[in-house]
């Protein structure tokens, strides 16, 4: 009886495993289907966003499914620049790392795209603003 008690907190946390692995599986599923046809498109820690037809959307994957947060033309984006994650309205240094945020002004109007990691953030804000250009 001892030796199977033993074995109680193996199990209990293979069950958690495979739990977190099919949440996963289905997380990433659903943005596959979900970015299809994009010419851009990401999912990260913060979220998931995608371009398609001069479009870009981004939103978040809960236990729902898929949340879209935002959508906004390319064709009308003025400024784009990669900010600092929590200080504020500091823009970002070309040394740093770590989660930032995409700042897209259009028509006057502010929005914010979380990233997890500043080097495909900026990968992402040259992307953006070539198709941007090509729209014009």
């Amino acid at each position: 009886m001892s030796h199977g008690l033993l074995w109680m907190p193996l199990l209990l946390a293979f069950v958690v495993l495979a739990a977190l692995g099919w949440a996963e599986r289905r997380r990433q599923s659903l943005f596959r289907s979900w970015a299809e046809g994009s010419e851009l498109f990401k999912l990260d820690a913060c979220g998931m966003a995608r371009l398609r037809s001069g479009q870009l959307t981004w939103g978040t994957i809960g236990p729902r499914g898929i949340d879209e947060t935002d959508s906004l033309p390319i064709s009308t984006l003025q400024l784009c620049e990669l900010m600092a994650d929590r200080s504020g309205e500091a823009p970002l240094t070309e040394e740093a790392q770590g989660p930032c945020r995409l700042r897209l002004v259009v028509d006057g109007r502010d929005t914010e795209l979380p990233f997890a990691d500043a080097s495909r953030a900026r990968s992402w804000i040259h992307a953006l603003m070539s198709k941007a250009r090509c729209e014009l």
